[in-house]
């Protein structure tokens, strides 16, 4: 199925946008409270698991819907899925990388401020970047570079010192908590680009691409949970420690995901940069109510650092939302282009 992108008007873009930055901020939020409550945690890997079969049955029934009947939709998933190993086998790549990049955000979160953890996690930029140059052919402008360099600065005032002591019930290792965030920055910045040049280069449906994609996710997900939590989880139960406030989590996850995909697929810079600040100065404010995050001059300066880099990174000088087809030898000069 063919998922043209002249039909989604800007409306459509601005709405997908909205949902994913507000999902995005409880999101993290609500994964903070989760993690560092004085209650027996549950099993980070199972949540992420979950997650991926909820998306997944979502974008089953999504497809259902665009196909508009059994015959197609039979047809659809035996072509594009069941039919096609290799498809499943290339999205897999993306399962995977995401599948690490989901469970360090878990432990990021269980050993750093909800407010630290997304300014930081903002590194993913320039990772992003840099993939975006080496894997789908494309050069940025001066602007974009400084603001990548400014970008880096905004994050190292908000490491020089956070903030003052939380409200947190846990004990926490910041260190173990930045290293996370190091993995699940580049992470981030290899799947999504890799996934994104999967989407922008064939007319395959955005739903069929989602079912491949977490399809293998389900079967990563699984084994990272035995691999990682599999003696506590035989012996305490997969839904162990699961809460209403567990389950809200995951349900987050698995919306925000299905529109990030949305987002990959039909946005340019400019608007995901706008979602992105938004979504920084939403998860502040929040910790600031809801676990006692002191702000220091060093984090206020370094948010604002950020906010503006990010808005400067998404000022376009070219169309960044189609793949240009076939690679050459000159995409590492491009990173210089200015």
């Amino acid at each position: 199925m063919a998922a043209p992108r002249e039909n989604v008007s800007l409306l459509f873009k601005l709405y997908c946008l909205t949902v994913m930055t507000l999902v995005a901020a409880a999101y993290i939020i609500a994964l903070r409270y989760t993690r560092t409550t004085d209650k027996e945690l549950y099993f980070s890997t199972t949540a992420v698991c979950i997650s991926e079969v909820i998306k997944l049955l979502l974008s089953v029934g999504i497809l259902a819907k665009e196909t508009g009947s059994v015959g197609r939709f039979k047809t659809s998933l035996k072509e594009n899925v069941l039919g096609s190993p290799k498809e499943l086998m290339k999205l897999s790549v993306p399962s995977l990388v995401y599948a690490v990049q989901n469970n360090m955000a878990f432990l990021a979160l269980s050993n750093l401020d909800a407010a630290v953890y997304q300014v930081t996690y903002q590194l993913k930029i320039p990772c992003t970047a840099l993939c975006t140059v080496l894997m789908l052919n494309r050069s940025l402008s001066k602007l974009q570079w400084i603001s990548v360099f400014m970008l880096c600065a905004g994050v190292t005032l908000v490491q020089w010192k956070p903030a003052q002591a939380t409200k947190v019930l846990v004990e926490q290792n910041p260190l173990l908590g930045f290293g996370a965030i190091a993995i699940a920055v580049l992470c981030s910045g290899f799947a999504g680009v890799y996934f994104e040049k999967v989407l922008k280069s064939s007319d395959t449906s955005l739903w069929v691409r989602n079912i491949q994609m977490y399809l293998s996710g389900i079967v990563v997900t699984l084994a990272a949970v035995y691999m990682s939590d599999g003696d506590e989880v035989i012996e305490k139960g997969f839904f162990f420690g699961y809460t209403y406030y567990v389950w809200f989590v995951i349900l987050l996850a698995s919306v925000g995901g299905l529109y990030t995909s949305i987002v990959v697929k039909y946005t340019d810079n400019i608007m995901k940069g706008f979602s992105a600040a938004a979504a920084i100065v939403l998860s502040t404010v929040a910790s600031v109510l809801l676990f006692g995050l002191q702000i220091t001059l060093n984090f206020a300066l370094g948010t604002l650092l950020v906010c503006v880099s990010i808005y400067l990174y998404g000022l376009p000088r070219q169309d960044t939302t189609t793949v240009i087809q076939g690679e050459d030898n000159t995409s590492k000069e491009k990173l210089i282009h200015l």
